[in-house]
């Protein structure tokens, strides 16, 4: 088992005990840019059973519609994560940086 310096420099982050302030911001930087990514994917997750339903007949529905659907949820789930989401990048972010506090 990988203790937590060795599982951050195989993820391209230095230990965080001898870091510049620039080092810090842009490990900020990445925390809240993978906070937004798993919110946008999470979003998506949950947006999908609206759309399992719809028949062929619908707006969203149909063959050619379904081989889009996961493009189209992504999209939203990034649209909703830009504009404020519902906190859960703001959370994965904290618990990003605390891990790599507990790492010194």
């Amino acid at each position: 088992m990988m203790d937590m310096n060795t599982l951050l420099m195989a993820q391209g982050a230095a230990p965080a005990g001898n870091q510049t302030p620039a080092d810090q911001a842009a490990r900020e930087k990445q925390a809240e840019a993978t906070g937004q990514k798993f919110e946008a994917m999470f979003l998506a997750q949950m947006l999908a059973p609206m759309f399992d339903g719809l028949g062929a007949d619908s707006p969203f529905g149909g063959q050619t519609a379904k081989a889009y659907r996961s493009v189209m949820l992504q999209e939203y789930g990034e649209a909703m994560a830009a504009n404020g989401g519902v906190g859960i990048a703001d959370q994965v972010k904290a618990e990003i940086l605390k891990l790599q506090e507990v790492a010194q």
